[in-house]
Order: C-alpha cells, then structure tokens, then sequence
C-alpha cells in the first residue's frame, strides 16, 4: 500500500516540475529568438554599412579622381620624360655590408 502512495507522490510532484520546466524552456525560446532577430538586423545593418564605406573607398582611390585631383586641386602636372634619367647597373658584385 505504501508503494502505491509513494508512486502517486511521485507523479504528483513529477508532473507539475515538468510542466513547469515546459513554460521555463519555452520563455527562454522565445527570448533567444528574439535577441536572434536582433542580432540578424544589426548584422544586416553593418553589411550594408561596409557595402556603402567599400563603394566610397573605390570612389575615393578611382585613378580618375587621383587624376582630377592632380591636376585642378594640386596643380600638379606630368614631368617630361627628358627629365627622367635612368641608372642600370650592370654586373654587381656583393661586398657584405
């Protein structure tokens, strides 16, 4: 007779812990869903903020602008290629310096 009522006691505390660790696991769910949203948006948000940072980088280095730059900004211009003079050295020898 004890065996019986020692298994109803069993049940009866087993199957309220239970349901209870069911609403705890489903609240804990649903809040790591939620912060998962979060950080997906906010992620979404950096990559479009790199996409723009990445387009203005190729804007601002373009050869075209360096160009323009160059030429209106800095007023620098090309030097002839008679000023340039080129030194080949032929045959080097290593002295270990």
């Amino acid at each position: 007779m004890t065996k019986k009522y020692l298994l109803l006691y069993f049940l009866v505390f087993t199957i309220p812990l239970c349901l209870g660790l069911l609403v705890w696991q489903s609240n804990r769910y649903k809040n790591l869903s939620g912060e998962l949203t979060r950080l997906e948006q906010t992620q979404t948000e950096w990559v479009e903020s790199n996409k723009k940072l990445i387009a203005g980088i190729c804007e601002y280095s373009s050869p075209e602008r360096i160009d323009y730059l160059s030429k209106n900004e800095l007023e620098l211009h090309k030097i002839p290629p008679e000023y340039f003079l080129q030194v080949k050295i032929m045959g080097g020898t290593e002295h270990g310096y």
